[in-house]
């Protein structure tokens, strides 16, 4: 028999947090015309060309814990809107590099102020972005966030008859 948790678990609490931080985002940034995801690729971008890099689908794609295949589809959406520009790297013509328009700094600046401003708010219980909970808050996910999955048993004679 197995005991059901008195509260939610923290797994559920993680996906509530996201799926409320991520809503609050989308509309955040909508007068912008960007989503979550979207934003999460031109911010990224615009940190990485500051610090002199054009990046690689890849290399975003690692840099933000998206699955390249959906960075592909988002840079092609963003390239649309005329905010970023994809080319071929002259080192590896398989690969396609990233970079901001001239819009598309302006655009990635506001919603990184938008952002910002949404995180204070957003972190006020915890007494705001540079308080001394929130730092503690960030570290605790960083760990979390650091600790690598383990691939699931297979189904054999250690886990057959086993309670689930």
């Amino acid at each position: 028999m197995s005991k059901v948790a008195p509260g939610p678990t923290p797994g559920f609490m993680v996906w509530r947090l996201a799926n409320k931080w991520r809503v609050a985002v989308d509309r955040a940034l909508a007068p912008l015309g960007l989503t979550h995801a979207q934003y999460s690729l031109v911010a990224s971008l615009y940190g990485m060309q500051r610090a002199g890099e054009r990046p690689s689908q890849r290399q975003l794609a690692d840099h933000t814990g998206l699955e390249a295949l959906y960075v592909s589809k988002l840079a092609r959406a963003l390239e649309s809107a005329e905010l970023i520009e994809r080319t071929r790297d002259p080192r590896d013509p398989r690969a396609v590099q990233l970079a901001l328009t001239k819009q598309g700094q302006t655009v990635a600046r506001q919603a990184i102020d938008v952002v910002q401003e949404l995180h204070q708010q957003l972190l006020e219980p915890l007494g705001g972005l540079d308080a001394p909970r929130t730092r503690v808050f960030t570290d605790e996910l960083t760990a979390l966030l650091d600790t690598p999955l383990t691939p699931s048993l297979p189904n054999n004679e250690n886990t057959q008859g086993a309670p689930s």
